[in-house]
C-alpha cells in the first residue's frame, strides 16, 4: 500500500490513470523484478479477489435491474456479437501459432471476455458515469460473466472427453437460469421489505455489516451452486439497488472498495514477469492488436445492432479492449485439467496488463474516431446515424416521464395483484366477516345483523 500510494500520488501528478499506477506499483514490488520481497503474493492475491467482490457488489448498487431489462436488446445482441466474433478471431489466432484445437478453443474463450473491473473503473475516472452508453455497456459486461460461466463448462467438456456435450451444456443453462430467477424474485420481495421494517434500528455501523453478509452470503451461494462469486457479489447488489438505502449503502462502501480494487491491480501487476514480456514480445503484441482491433470492431457492430447510436456504440466498445478477469480463470481452469500450453498463460497475463495499460488512451480516442467516422461518412450512413440518434432520444425521454415506481415494487405490486394473491386475500376476508358475525350473534343474540 505504500508502494500504491507513492505511485498513484505520481500517476496523478503526471495526469494518468491511477488504476496504471497500481498495476506498475505491483510489478515493482513483486518476485519477479527484484527477487526476494516482503510481500507475500498469495496473501496479496486472495485479498484482490476480494477486492474484486467488493468492485462488483458497488457496481450492483449503481445498476437497477430495470436498466437491464430497458437494455435487453443491446446487451444480448452486442454481447453475442463480441463472443462470437472474438471466439472466432481467438481461434483463428490459436490455429495460426499451430495449437491443438483444444488450445485454441481455450484462447478464443480467454479472448473474448472484458474486464467489467477494468472498463467501470477507467469510466469513473474518466467522469463518464452518468454517460447514456454506460448502462449498456454495463448490461454487455453482465452477460459476458454469465456466459463464461457456460463456457467454462463447455471448455471443460471438451478438454476432457475431446468431444462437445450438448446435454450437459443445456442443464448448465437451464441451471444457472433457474438459480437466477430464484435468487432475484426471491431477494426482491424479501430484501426491500426487511430493510424497511428495520430501518429505524440501522445506523451506519449495523448497515455496512449487514449489507455485507448479504453480499458475501450470496457469494457463497452461488460458489456452491457451482457458479462464479463475482457472478454472486454483482446479484446482490443489483438486488439491495432497488432498496430504500440503496445510496446510503453505496455511499457507505466507497471506502471499502477503493482500498480492495487497489489491491487488486497490484496483485495483477504482481504476476507480470518482465522476462516474459522480453522472451515473447511478439505473441503479446499480436494477442494485444487482436484484442483491440476485435474489440472495437465487433463491439461497434453488435452495440449499433443491437439499437443503440452509433457513437454510444463506439465509446461502449473502445472502453471493451482489455482481457478480463475471466480470462485468468479460464487459463486456471486449463491449467488444472492438464491441457493447456505452458506459454500461453504468461502472454495472456502479459497481454491483459499491456491492454489495461492502454484502454484509458483507446478510450479518451473514442469521440474523435466518432467525429472523423461521421465527417467522412456517406450521406446515407450520415442519415442513418442521425434518425437512430432521433428515436434514441425520443425513447429516453419517454422512459424518463414514465412513473417512478421502483422496479421492485412494481415487482411486489404484480405478485400481490395475481389471480391466485386475490383469491387468496378474498377468501381471508370472506372468512373474518363471517367470524365477525358470528362473534357478534353469540354476544347479543337479539341484534339484527
Amino acid at each position: 500500500m505504500i508502494t500504491a500510494a507513492v505511485v498513484s500520488i505520481v500517476f496523478k501528478f503526471l495526469k494518468q490513470p491511477v488504476v496504471l499506477g497500481y498495476i506498475v506499483a505491483g510489478v515493482l514490488i513483486g518476485p519477479n523484478l527484484f527477487g526476494e520481497t516482503l510481500v507475500n503474493g498469495d496473501n496479496v492475491k486472495s485479498w484482490g479477489d476480494i477486492g474484486v467482490l467488493f468492485v462488483l457488489f458497488c457496481i450492483g448498487l449503481e445498476f437497477h435491474l430495470k436498466n437491464l431489462i430497458s437494455s435487453g436488446k443491446v446487451a444480448a445482441v452486442g454481447a453475442l456479437t463480441i463472443i462470437l466474433g472474438m471466439m472466432v478471431l481467438g481461434y483463428w489466432v490459436g490455429q495460426d501459432a499451430k495449437l491443438d484445437m483444444v488450445n485454441s478453443l481455450f484462447l478464443a474463450g480467454m479472448l473474448c471476455m472484458s474486464s467489467t473491473t477494468i472498463v467501470m473503473k477507467v469510466i469513473d475516472e474518466a467522469g463518464m458515469k452518468k454517460e447514456r452508453f454506460v448502462k449498456g455497456a454495463t448490461s454487455i459486461l453482465i452477460v459476458e460473466d454469465v456466459v463464461a460461466v457456460v463456457l467454462m463448462v463447455l471448455l471443460s467438456s471438451i478438454a476432457i472427453r475431446h468431444q462437445f456435450e450438448g446435454a450437459e451444456l443445456l442443464n448448465k443453462v437451464f441451471v444457472l437460469a433457474i438459480t437466477l430467477a430464484a435468487w432475484f424474485i426471491t431477494g426482491i420481495l424479501i430484501i426491500p421489505t426487511l430493510l424497511r421494517i428495520v430501518k429505524k434500528h440501522l445506523n451506519d455501523e449495523t448497515l455496512i455489516i449487514l449489507a455485507l453478509g448479504l453480499c458475501l452470503g450470496m457469494v457463497l451461494t452461488a460458489e456452491e451452486a457451482g457458479f462464479s462469486s463475482a457472478l454472486g457479489a454483482f446479484v446482490m447488489g443489483s438486488i439491495l439497488a432497488e432498496t430504500v438505502e440503496s445510496h446510503r449503502i453505496e455511499k457507505l462502501m466507497t471506502p471499502l472498495k477503493n482500498v480492495f480494487a487497489a489491491i487488486f491491480f497490484i496483485s495483477v501487476g504482481m504476476l507480470i514477469n518482465p522476462s516474459s514480456l522480453v522472451e515473447y514480445w511478439y505473441s503479446i503484441l499480436w494477442v494485444c492488436l487482436v484484442v483491440i482491433v476485435g474489440m472495437i470492431l465487433f463491439g461497434t457492430l453488435g452495440c449499433w445492432w443491437g439499437g443503440q447510436t452509433m457513437r454510444d456504440s463506439m465509446l461502449t466498445s473502445f472502453s471493451f479492449v482489455q482481457i478480463g478477469e475471466f480470462s485468468f480463470i479460464i487459463a486456471s481452469l486449463g491449467t488444472s485439467l492438464g491441457v493447456l500450453h505452458p506459454a500461453i498463460y504468461p502472454i495472456i497475463v502479459a497481454s491483459s496488463v499491456v491492454t489495461t495499460f492502454l484502454t484509458p488512451y483507446i478510450m479518451k480516442a473514442a469521440l474523435p474516431c466518432y467525429t472523423f467516422l461521421y465527417n467522412h461518412a456517406p450521406a446515407g450512413l450520415r442519415s442513418k446515424i442521425d434518425q437512430r440518434e432521433q428515436r434514441v432520444a425520443e425513447a429516453e425521454t419517454a422512459t424518463s416521464s414514465d412513473d417512478t415506481n421502483s422496479f421492485a415494487e412494481k415487482v411486489r405490486h404484480a405478485v400481490r395483484n395475481t389471480f391466485i394473491t386475490k383469491r387468496l386475500v378474498n377468501l381471508f376476508i370472506k372468512n373474518m366477516s363471517a367470524h365477525d358475525e358470528n362473534v357478534d350473534k353469540n354476544n347479543n343474540p337479539h341484534s339484527k345483523t
